[in-house]
């Protein structure tokens, strides 16, 4: 039987994506277990990410400025946008040096059985963006799943009338991945975005 106090971190853990009972248990035995010092700095953090963070008004990247330094850059090429469905994915895509352009992050994906509607995403902000010109190029890259494909045709449906390049992000077979092990999908995906050698 857990004291109050347990059962209360162990109740707001569980709120935390991915954490059922146990693992939320662990934590907060672990963190019980913390340097005194450690655990007031964990908490501190959360409390100045809620206070200071919050969403970029150009992209909605988060950042504690009113615009990200991502929108800032002056080295990044302005006439691509690069959509993404959480600012997770935005870090992921940035973690490859490949990509120079800017981002646009929808917070979340169209969903109808969840009540998640086109209004509730930042769909018309990257539409208005488009609308205001310079734009050459979106690249949709939501998720390879039924919400994030419904989600970019939903986007592509818009955005094409107004004269702008669409693009999907490619998927397929991961380098390293054996054909063997592949599923049926992924292969028909690799096969659908094979490119000239």
């Amino acid at each position: 039987m857990n004291s109050g106090i347990v059962e209360r971190l162990i109740t707001e853990l569980m709120k935390l994506p991915g954490i059922g009972r146990k693992t939320a248990q662990r934590l907060s035995f672990f963190i019980m277990g913390m340097p005194e010092k450690d655990a007031f700095s964990m908490a501190k953090a959360i409390t100045e990410l809620k206070e200071k963070a919050g969403f970029c008004r150009h992209c909605f990247n988060i950042t504690e400025d009113d615009i990200c330094s991502i929108c800032r850059g002056t080295s990044r090429d302005r006439g691509r946008i690069c959509v993404v469905e959480e600012p997770s994915n935005l870090i992921v895509i940035e973690n490859t040096k490949a990509y120079k352009g800017l981002y646009h992050v929808l917070l979340g994906v169209l969903s109808p059985i969840d009540g998640i509607t086109p209004e509730m995403l930042r769909i018309r902000e990257l539409v208005e963006r488009v609308k205001k010109g310079g734009i050459s190029e979106v690249i949709l890259a939501t998720n390879p799943n039924t919400k994030g494909e419904t989600t970019a045709q939903y986007i592509a449906g818009l955005l094409k009338p107004l004269g702008v390049k669409v693009t999907r992000i490619a998927y397929g077979l991961p380098i390293g991945g054996d054909i063997e092990f592949a599923d049926e999908v992924t292969l028909t995906k690799a096969l659908e975005g094979r490119r000239e050698v």
